[in-house]
């Protein structure tokens, strides 16, 4: 069932039928199409394309079209080559001869344009409430749990922070990326709805009336560009993917974190699975599965840019590929923003172990080294000295604050006994200079 052949003298091949039909993946748009097609028959109505009655009619049918789908009693099944035929083949099956009249004043090219624009618009919107609910919930832990930990670089025990300080660092991150997502809302927010193949149409159509009526601040400017831009896929897969790499810069703190190696939390058993032969294991995998889906919607990304990179104006039927990997990417990355949350949410903190962990890392070394310079020692000078000292105390199995002061004036003559009150762990963290780690 087409919508086109009158120039063509034989049928489209079977094996190239079934390579152009896109019906099996764009029919998720079902309802962006009626919202499109709905806005488009009002405009016609307005500028005299179609009388009130016809407009009534041709709208109540794509609503029962839309009602039979959401309800079962129509399947999104057949021998459609896109949702587009889909939808106006059984509007004229519907209410007849009157169905044809629809498509006056646009092209599929238009249509599929604005379909993807309210869909995107709708699915970032999703996204960001997902973004919200988890920067909610890394806020809430954090705030309920200000225990010290270490802080690492080089995966190696670097200086002493707070757990909520480390889950701050990702609320940052998402927040960003929060801003990002409404930033490429922003910028899609045109409607290509009017722009015809690629050069508009002769019929005295009015495109601000189907924008104000779909919600978009303008009409696009360009017509060539309305129907062929693809920047605003490109974009939200962009965001997509740094956010992506973000849960899965956070997953690999949680795989780490529950290991039996650093034991500093315990995921949920909710999200966790087991072994089939080794019956003491309890596996990340809701973290590790976020981690290797990344690669999935980098994927998405890096194929959408390879598609568009040599294509002349206008429309080309390549773009047809912008769909199956953007919608991939949106179900993937709500699915990772949600199962994440519920991982924050549900983890439980080994504190104990975590205040070990700072206790034998000499995380107050960096203090000794200020303590030093605030005695008029230089920085470089002091340095070594630290490091000295760091060899003793691995030599004799000591932290820093074990050694006595005899012992840490065999190193430099500065040292007093309030270096102990400097280069104590709670007091490090309540110095104004680290006041955000608290």
């Amino acid at each position: 069932m087409k919508l086109w052949g009158g120039r063509f003298r034989s049928e489209e091949n079977k094996l190239m039928e079934e390579f152009n039909n896109s019906f099996g993946f764009d029919c998720i748009l079902y309802k962006k199409d009626v919202e499109g097609s709905v806005a488009h028959v009002y405009m016609q109505v307005k500028v005299g394309l179609l009388t009130e009655e016809e407009g009534k009619l041709i709208t109540e049918g794509l609503k029962s079209i839309e009602k039979d789908i959401e309800t079962g009693v129509l399947s999104l099944e057949g021998d459609y080559e896109d949702i587009h035929s889909f939808m106006e083949m059984n509007l004229i099956n519907r209410i007849g001869e009157l169905g044809k009249k629809l498509h006056t004043g646009r092209s599929r090219n238009d249509q599929v344009a604005v379909d993807m624009r309210l869909f995107a618009k709708e699915k970032a919107s999703e996204i960001i409430e997902y973004i919200i609910k988890l920067k909610t919930t890394l806020k809430e832990v954090g705030d309920n749990n200000p225990i010290i930990m270490p802080g690492y670089t080089h995966l190696q025990r670097a200086q002493v922070v707070t757990f909520k300080h480390h889950l701050m660092a990702y609320y940052n991150m998402f927040d960003r990326d929060e801003k990002r997502l409404h930033n490429a809302l922003e910028i899609l927010d045109e409607s290509p709805l009017g722009c015809g193949a690629l050069a508009g149409t002769t019929h005295n159509i009015d495109r601000d009336i189907t924008a104000q009526k779909l919600n978009f601040k303008k009409p696009m400017d360009n017509f060539m560009d309305g129907v062929s831009d693809r920047d605003y896929v490109l974009e939200l897969m962009s965001d997509f993917s740094i956010i992506m790499m973000h849960l899965s810069r956070l997953s690999e703190e949680l795989i780490l974190w529950s290991s039996q190696e650093f034991k500093f939390i315990e995921l949920d058993d909710l999200y966790s699975t087991g072994s089939s032969i080794m019956p003491q294991k309890k596996n990340p995998d809701g973290a590790e599965l976020i981690r290797g889906k990344t690669g999935r919607v980098y994927g998405n990304l890096v194929s959408l840019l390879t598609v568009m990179k040599g294509l002349p104006l206008a429309y080309n039927k390549d773009m047809q590929e912008d769909k199956e990997g953007f919608f991939d990417s949106v179900i993937t990355l709500s699915m990772c923003l949600q199962i994440m949350e519920k991982m924050i949410d549900t983890l439980k903190i080994k504190e104990e172990n975590m205040k070990n962990a700072v206790k034998c890392g000499f995380l107050n070394a960096t203090e000794v080294a200020d303590y030093l310079v605030n005695n008029s020692v230089t920085f470089r000078d002091a340095h070594g000295i630290v490091g000295q000292i760091v060899i003793y105390c691995e030599d004799n199995n000591k932290s820093i604050e074990e050694l006595s002061i005899e012992e840490l004036l065999q190193f430099s003559s500065v040292f007093k006994e309030d270096i102990y009150n400097f280069i104590e762990y709670e007091n490090i963290l309540n110095k104004g200079i680290k006041e955000n780690l608290k």
